[in-house]
C-alpha cells in the first residue's frame, strides 16, 4: 500500500496518500459489506477541515457533507463512542447557549441529543433522540445539511483529474431527496436520503424540523441514507436494521473461538481486534474477506488478505477459506503489462468507482505484488494443516499449479533461482513487496536499489510454500510433486544463504538489485526468513538478537529498518516506523525456531503499544521513536485504523505465546512450551475448534511458568500440553 512522498517521482506519487495536516476533530469510522463512513466525533461530515469524511460506497464517496444545528447553532458535544462491536456509533449533544434580542433564550445544557449511526446493506442509518431536561416547554428547529460530491476515493485522497462528470440537481419528493451525479464512465450514481418524521421544509441541501417538547419530553428523528438504488419502503425501519447488523455480527464472530485475558486492558485489546478484523471481513461471492482497512483500502487486496488469514488461522479458518477462493478466482490468466498481470499471479488490489472504470488508475484488477503469489500457496498450505480440508485443497489444485508455475517460470525471469519483480508498465508500482513506497528498498549508502529486485522475505515465502504444498500434493496423491517441491524448497534454501547472508551485520541482506548485490541494510524484512522456516536455526538466533537490539527494536516494537542505516527515519512510512503485522509475522518466526523469551519481547511492546492506541486499536502503524517513560507511542499521520492484518496481529502474538498447532487427523490441538507475558495472569479459550472436537483451555501463570487445563471438550479430540 502506497504512502505518499513529495520528493519522488510524478509515477510513484500519482496515487499517493497526501498528509495535509490533521484534522481539527478525531474522526471515527464505521463499515458494513461494500460501504464505509468516516465521521468526525462530533457526528457530522465535511464540516471539520483534514480528514476523508463522508460515507463510500464501491469506490466512490456518496455524501460529503451531513452536518446538524439546532437554531443555526452548533451543537456542543459531550462525547462520542463507537460501540464494543463496531456496530454502530454514539455520539452526544446538547445545546449552547442561545440567545434572541440579547436575552437568553434556552440555557446551555437543557436539551440533549443523542444520534446513534450504523449501516447496514449499503445505506447509513440515523436516529436522533432528543430529551428536554428543562422545567419548561422548549422550542427550536433543527436543521441537517447534507450534499454529495461523488468524488472518487482517489480523487479524495488527493489526486487531480483534467474533467470530471455532472452533477444533478437534488430531486425532493415528501420525505426523500435524491442526489446524483453522471460519471465520465456515463454510470449514474445516486444518493437518496429519507427524513421520518416528515421535515417541515425539504429544500436544496437541508432539511428542516420544527421539535416543540414539553418539559421531561422527548422525541426521535431519523434519517436514512442510500448509497444507489432506493431501498423498499421496509428496509427502512431503524431498529429492524440495527437488529440485522448486529445479528449478521454476532453470526460472523461465533465462528471464532472466545478469548478472555485476566487483564482487563489487555482484554479489551483483544476485543477491538475481533471487533475491528470481523467489521472489515466483507462477504463476497467467494465467502468472507477481510478488506484491508479504512478509509484507503476498504477493498480486496491480495496481501493483505492473505497475511491477515494467516495471522488468524487458528482463530477462524474460514476467513482463510475465503481468501483462497476469491483470490483463486481472480487469479490473472493472460498477460496485461497494464495491470502487471501474467498467467498464474494472485491479485495485488482491485477497486472499483469512476476513475478505474476509465482506466484513470491501473487497480480495477491490478497484480503488481512479488509477494501475493507465494503468500497464496503459503496459506493454502497452511489452511490444509489447520483443518485437512482435502476436498478444498483439490478445488484449488489447478490454482495451485498455476501459481507455482508463475513462480518457477515468469517470477524467476532471470532463472536464477529467486523471485524478482520489476514493473511492466510506468503506471504500475515500482515497489511490489510488502513495503511498496518508492525509497523502502535501498543500499547501505542510501542509494535506491535497481530492478529487477529479489526481496528477502519473498525467497522465505516460497520455501515455506514449497514445503507446505509438499504436504498438500502427498495427501491428494501426487507423490512425485511433493518430492520436487521438497527438492526445490532445499536447494533454494542453499542459495539463499549464499547470497543473502551478511555475516558483518549478523543478519540477512534486504533484497538483491538487479545486478545481484545484496542491499546491505538491516531491516524487519529479515525475521521474514524466520516465517517462512528457510533460516538455518544458528542464523535464526542472529538475525533475532539483531532484531531486538537497540537498533531495530524501539521499545515499542522492531522497526522496518534499523536506526543508523543512511534512510533511518522513524517518521517514515517505510525506513524506520514501526507496523503492528510485521511484528506479529516475526513473532510468529521465533516461536518457530523456540525463541520463546525473545518473542515475549515483541509481545508485551505491541499489547503496551496498543493499550496506548485510542480504543486500544492497533493502527497500520506508528512511528518508530525510542520508547520514553510514561509516554504512548508517537502515531504516524494518516495510519488506517481499523486495519486488517494490524487488527490480526495480537491473534498471531497469542499463537506464538502458546505454541499452538493443529493435527487435524487425530483431533489434537498442542501447546508447546508456552509462555505467558508477565501481564496477561492467564488466557481462557472457549470453543477451540479441531476436526469435529470443541475445547475450553485455560492457562495461568507468567513466562515458562504455567498451569494447563482443559476445562470442557465436546468432541473425542485432545488438548495437548508440550514441555
Amino acid at each position: 500500500m502506497l504512502p505518499v512522498d513529495p520528493t519522488a517521482t510524478q509515477n510513484q506519487t500519482s496515487f499517493y496518500i497526501a498528509a495535509i495536516g490533521p484534522g481539527s476533530r478525531p474522526r471515527r469510522n464505521l463499515k458494513q459489506g461494500d460501504t464505509f463512513m468516516v465521521i468526525d466525533s462530533h457526528g457530522e461530515i465535511g464540516v471539520s477541515a483534514g480528514g476523508p469524511d463522508g460515507i463510500f460506497h464501491d469506490g466512490t464517496r456518496h455524501l460529503s457533507r451531513l452536518s446538524l444545528d439546532i437554531d443555526d447553532a452548533e451543537p456542543l458535544v459531550l462525547g462520542s463512542e463507537i460501540t464494543e462491536d463496531n456496530t454502530g456509533l454514539v455520539v452526544e449533544l446538547t445545546n449552547p447557549d442561545m440567545m434572541r434580542d440579547g436575552k437568553l433564550r434556552l440555557a446551555k445544557d437543557t436539551v440533549y441529543l443523542s444520534r446513534f449511526f450504523f449501516i447496514w446493506d449499503g445505506t447509513l442509518h440515523e436516529r436522533c433522540s432528543i430529551h428536554n431536561h428543562g422545567r419548561d416547554p422548549v422550542r427550536f428547529t433543527l436543521t441537517y445539511r447534507f450534499d454529495a460530491d461523488f468524488a472518487d476515493l482517489f480523487e479524495v485522497r488527493g489526486l487531480q483529474r483534467k474533467a470530471r462528470g455532472s452533477r444533478r440537481e437534488p430531486v425532493h419528493h415528501d420525505s426523500d431527496v435524491t442526489l446524483a451525479y453522471l460519471g465520465l464512465d456515463s454510470a449514474e450514481r445516486c444518493t437518496r436520503l429519507h427524513f421520518q418524521p416528515r421535515p417541515a421544509a425539504l429544500e436544496g441541501h437541508l432539511a428542516r424540523f420544527e421539535v416543540s417538547l414539553p418539559p421531561g419530553g422527548r422525541c426521535s428523528h431519523f434519517v436514512s441514507v442510500a448509497c444507489g438504488e432506493q431501498p423498499d419502503e421496509d428496509d427502512w425501519p431503524f431498529l429492524a436494521n440495527i437488529k440485522r447488523a448486529r445479528r449478521a455480527t454476532l453470526q460472523a464472530r461465533a465462528r471464532a473461538p472466545a478469548i478472555t485475558i485476566a487483564n482487563d486492558r489487555i482484554d479489551q485489546v483483544i476485543e477491538r481486534s475481533s471487533a475491528d478484523l470481523y467489521m472489515l471481513c466483507t462477504d463476497t461471492p467467494q465467502g468472507p474477506y477481510p478488506y484491508a482497512g479504512i478509509p484507503w483500502y476498504s477493498t480486496t487486496f491480495g496481501r493483505d488478505g492473505i497475511l491477515t488469514a494467516i495471522e488468524a488461522l487458528w482463530l477462524d479458518p474460514a476467513i482463510a477459506h475465503g481468501v483462497l477462493c476469491r483470490l483463486a478466482a481472480l487469479q490473472a490468466t493472460a498477460p496485461d503489462p497494464d495491470a502487471d498481470a501474467e498467467p498464474g499471479k494472485i491479485l495485488h488490489e482491485m477497486r472499483g468507482g469512476e476513475m478505474a472504470a476509465l482506466g484513470e488508475i491501473p487497480f480495477s484488477l491490478y497484480y503488481g505484488s512479488v509477494d501475493s503469489t507465494p503468500l497464496f500457496l503459503l496459506l493454502a498450505g497452511l489452511y490444509f494443516e489447520r483443518t485437512g480440508d482435502a476436498r478444498l485443497m483439490r478445488q484449488l489444485w489447478p490454482s495451485l499449479r498455476a501459481a507455482l508455475a508463475w513462480i518457477d517460470g515468469p517470477g524467476d525471469a532471470d532463472g536464477d533461482g529467486f523471485v524478482e519483480y520489476h514493473r511492466a508498465s510506468e503506471s504500475g508500482l515500482a515497489n511490489q513487496g510488502w513495503k511498496d513506497s518508492h525509497d523502502a528498498i535501498s543500499h547501505a549508502d542510501g542509494d535506491l536499489a535497481e530492478g529487477p529486485i529479489a526481496l528477502v522475505e519473498v525467497q522465505a515465502y516460497v520455501y515455506g510454500a514449497k514445503r507446505a504444498l509438499a504436504k498438500v500434493a502427498l495427501a491428494l496423491g501426487e507423490a512425485d510433486t511433493a518430492a520436487r517441491l521438497e527438492t526445490e524448497a532445499e536447494l533454494l534454501r542453499e542459495r539463499f544463504e549464499k547470497a543473502f547472508w551478511c555475516e558483518d551485520l549478523g543478519t540477512y541482506a534486504l533484497a538483491l538489485d538487479g545486478d545481484k548485490r545484496p542491499c546491505r541494510v538491516i531491516s524487519s524484512n529479515a525475521g521474514h526468513a524466520l516465517l517462512g522456516g528457510i533460516a538455518s536455526p544458528e542464523r535464526a538466533l542472529s538475525v533475532a538478537q539483531v532484531l531486538l537490539g537497540p537498533e531495530s527494536f524501539s521499545g515499542w516494537g522492531v522497526r522496518t529498518l534499523a536506526q543508523g542505516e543512511a534512510r533511518f527515519n522513524p517518521m517514515s512510512y517505510h525506513n524506520g516506523s514501526i507496523w503492528p503485522h510485521d511484528n506479529a509475522l516475526i513473532a510468529l518466526g521465533f516461536a518457530r525456531y523456540g525463541l520463546k523469551s525473545e518473542l515475549l519481547r515483541i509481545v508485551d511492546a505491541l499489547f503496551d503499544a496498543a493499550c496506548w492506541m485510542d480504543l486500544q486499536r492497533l493502527p497500520e502503524l506508528y512511528c518508530g521513536f525510542r520508547r520514553r517513560g510514561q509516554r504512548g507511542p508517537t502515531l504516524y499521520p494518516v495510519a488506517c485504523a481499523p486495519q486488517a492484518w494490524a487488527a490480526a496481529a495480537p491473534f498471531a502474538l497469542l499463537q506464538a505465546c502458546l505454541g499452538m498447532s493443529f493435527d487435524t487427523e487425530l483431533e489434537r490441538v498442542r501447546f508447546v512450551e508456552p509462555y505467558l507475558p508477565t501481564r496477561f495472569q492467564g488466557i481462557t479459550i472457549r470453543g477451540l475448534d479441531v476436526g469435529t472436537t470443541r475445547l475450553d483451555v485455560e492457562i495461568h501463570g507468567k513466562g515458562r511458568d504455567v498451569s494447563f487445563a482443559v476445562t470442557g471438550r465436546h468432541g473425542p479430540g485432545h488438548a495437548i500440553l508440550v514441555l
